[in-house]
């Protein structure tokens, strides 16, 4: 579990954190993990990426980084030699949409939320880190855009994609595989792990809470379940992801409105028991703590 947790992670710790600029380990190796019905999900360095293929082409879901173009692509080769037609992108963090370039120079049209593209054709700062997040360049913009939802009719199956309001962030979006039964949820579900929410940009604990209402409306007992980071998961372990956040939610509103101070709070954390179980990822308790706080006494005033 904690290698897991390390390769999904790595992305955030090495650009978020500690580096000055955005970049992939050059020994990152990709794996790939075969879900039935076509779907394959690739873990490598950045957002867990969906490929689905068939006899129509294949269905990618986010690109991860723009230098791990050539091992991402020889991993999707050994899965299917017919081209890869779209590349859904879950949201706009450069860990999802960095290697879009690559992917729509092969010929794939780059598809998102219109709050993606928005935010990727301007520098950004991510304020919760400090760092700047240049704009993308044009190849890697999204082509297509869209408000709402959409439907893809491809090799025998039905992709459902629904926008998320105010979740990870403003722009999110889950993917539903019907007949195969698998949902990548992108970033709105972080595996065994805090989840980074990324309020400055239109993220909130209310939208990540009614994602994950969203998709246990949809998903079974068997149903697969790719995260934004970490591993492999399922209906049990995302409802149990959902207890921690309206957990979290419940008990920060709360001493938000008696009038906690952040130093309070840290010293006496009302959500301690979580800690052990959710607080060994690239967020650590102190910081998820500082950033949820910040967030949620941000959206209320």
């Amino acid at each position: 579990m904690r290698l897991l947790k390390f390769v999904a992670f790595s992305v955030f710790v090495l650009t978020v954190i500690s580096s000055t600029h955005l970049s992939a380990k050059p020994d990152v190796k990709v794996k790939s993990i075969a879900l039935g019905g076509g779907v394959h999900m690739l873990v490598g360095q950045g957002g867990n990426i969906g490929v689905f293929a068939g006899p129509d082409g294949i269905f990618m879901i986010d690109s991860q980084f723009k230098a791990l173009g050539e091992k991402l692509s020889q991993a999707i080769r050994n899965i299917s030699d017919k081209p890869i037609k779209f590349v859904l992108n879950t949201h706009w963090h450069f860990d999802h949409v960095d290697g879009n370039e690559i992917f729509a120079k092969k010929g794939a049209v780059i598809i998102a939320h219109e709050h993606v593209r928005k935010l990727m054709t301007k520098n950004q700062v991510l304020k919760a880190f400090n760092k700047k997040v240049p704009a993308a360049p044009k190849s890697a913009l999204p082509a297509i855009t869209f408000t709402s939802d959409l439907t893809f009719h491809m090799n025998d199956e039905t992709i459902k994609i629904f926008h998320v309001s105010n979740a990870h962030t403003g722009g999110d979006s889950v993917i539903h595989f019907v007949k195969a039964d698998v949902i990548h949820m992108g970033d709105t579900y972080f595996s065994g792990i805090y989840p980074f929410i990324d309020f400055q940009h239109g993220g909130g604990l209310d939208g990540m809470i009614t994602a994950v209402n969203r998709v246990l409306a949809i998903s079974g007992p068997n149903t697969k379940i790719i995260p934004g980071h970490g591993p492999l998961s399922n209906r049990a372990n995302l409802k149990r992801y959902r207890h921690m956040l309206v957990t979290v939610r419940n008990r920060m509103a709360a001493a938000i409105k008696a009038g906690k101070s952040l130093p309070q709070l840290s010293k006496k954390s009302p959500i301690a028991e979580f800690d052990k179980e959710w607080g060994d990822g690239f967020l650590k308790p102190a910081k998820f703590l500082e950033l949820i706080y910040k967030g949620m006494k941000q959206a209320a005033n």
